[in-house]
């Protein structure tokens, strides 16, 4: 088990420091800061104080290692438009991402796996091919698409909704971007629990269990499905991961105050040390928890070691 966690440990901290090396010269690729924080009216003695000021004078290689250290250390710089520290800014903006990500993920889960137990219950019937349906649709359309749509008919035209704001003027201001963000990870968990129940509800001790005279209810919650949550337990951990790193977009249309729209916000005001450790932290984050996943299985089962 500890050579299975030091080989987990070490590929987590692999990932990590490639990301930090290509975020780090992909923000060397874009321009001057020091000009486009002067804007049309750069001139070039104060351009050399800005890059001075901000280390940004110095090799490419001097820079490269310099942030690496300060990086590890948990130092990510700090902003070119408000001065704070990175990550405190980050760390400050996290609460609100978590709140929708948690709870989108909580509302994901009981949905898709409710769904996707009924499509394999009743699988091949219209209710399987209605799930089919909604499932195909969840996860053909982009994200920040179903939020526009969603604020047009809600926010819009049926105007029951509130379309933007943050859950200090009320828990309704959660609902449509938390529905938004929902609907991919319901779709694809639902999949998932339809394509393992249907394995489980075929195997050996299923059919003993029913000849014995067991009921559904028995057969279907105490048998089939605790044997088939092991792919829908790891499908829920990897999208938790995926909606605390990744739910910029939708925090930007209804005007979330996560770090994602922090982020959004630091690209046109070329705010590239903010933009590069929301990179960082979400990278970091997801490798983490897929990290405590990954040891928490090889804990309930050996045979994930093995493989």
């Amino acid at each position: 088990m500890l050579a299975f966690i030091i080989k987990k440990l070490l590929y987590s901290v692999l990932i990590i420091f490639g990301v930090m090396t290509i975020i780090f010269f992909i923000m060397n690729l874009l321009p001057d800061p020091a000009r486009m924080m002067q804007g049309q009216r750069a001139d070039l003695s104060t351009q050399a104080a800005i890059r001075s000021e901000l280390g940004l004078d110095k090799p490419v290689v001097a820079r490269y290692f310099d942030f690496m250290g300060n990086a590890f250390t948990g130092n990510l710089g700090r902003s070119y438009t408000t001065n704070l520290p990175v990550l405190e800014s980050i760390l400050e903006r996290f609460k609100a991402t978590a709140l929708l990500a948690f709870s989108a993920m909580i509302i994901a889960t009981i949905l898709g796996i409710a769904i996707g137990i009924l499509s394999a219950v009743k699988s091949y019937s219209l209710i399987d091919n209605l799930s089919l349906v909604f499932a195909m649709f969840g996860i053909s359309v982009p994200s920040f698409v179903m939020g526009l749509l969603f604020i047009i008919v809600f926010g819009s035209w049926l105007e029951i909704l509130p379309i933007s704001g943050y859950v200090d003027n009320g828990i309704e201001y959660l609902i449509l971007p938390m529905v938004t963000l929902a609907l991919r990870p319901i779709s694809i968990i639902a999949r998932v629990t339809r394509s393992s129940m249907l394995d489980v509800l075929s195997a050996d001790y299923v059919r003993t269990a029913k000849a014995k005279g067991a009921t559904q209810r028995t057969v279907i919650f105490r048998h089939a499905l605790r044997n088939a949550l092991n792919p829908v337990v790891t499908t829920v951990s990897a999208w938790l991961a995926s909606l605390l790193a990744g739910a910029f977009f939708i925090e930007y249309i209804f005007n979330w105050p996560g770090m994602g729209w922090m982020a959004v916000e630091a690209i046109p005001r070329s705010d590239f040390p903010t933009i590069q450790g929301v990179v960082i932290f979400a990278a970091v984050l997801f490798v983490v928890i897929n990290f405590l996943v990954d040891i928490v299985y090889a804990w309930l089962d050996p045979k994930v070691k093995l493989a």
